[in-house]
């Protein structure tokens, strides 16, 4: 599966700070399923968008999706360093 190159969202890890590993584990988890369903909708997209630009001249793939996804990928990226600066496991 080909991932979409699309840039994550800034997010701070002040967000996180006060949650502890657990809820951490239990967020990364949550935030993983919604990025692979992202990922799959935006890849169907970038494909509808192609058959739709070879026959109507017109077509990008961004859309919902790509922002959604971009803001999850800088949710995980968040999650993952506060996870790191707890050292949780």
């Amino acid at each position: 599966m080909v991932r979409p190159a699309i840039s994550a969202r800034v997010v701070s890890t002040l967000k996180y700070k006060s949650n502890t590993c657990e809820e951490l584990t239990v967020e990364s988890s949550s935030l993983a399923r919604r990025y692979n369903l992202l990922t799959t909708a935006q890849e169907q997209r970038v494909s509808s968008n192609k058959t739709t630009a070879f026959w109507m001249g017109s077509g990008n793939g961004d859309g919902i999706e790509a922002a959604e996804l971009a803001t999850v990928t800088g949710e995980r990226e968040a999650v993952r360093s506060a996870m790191e600066t707890k050292a949780c496991k």
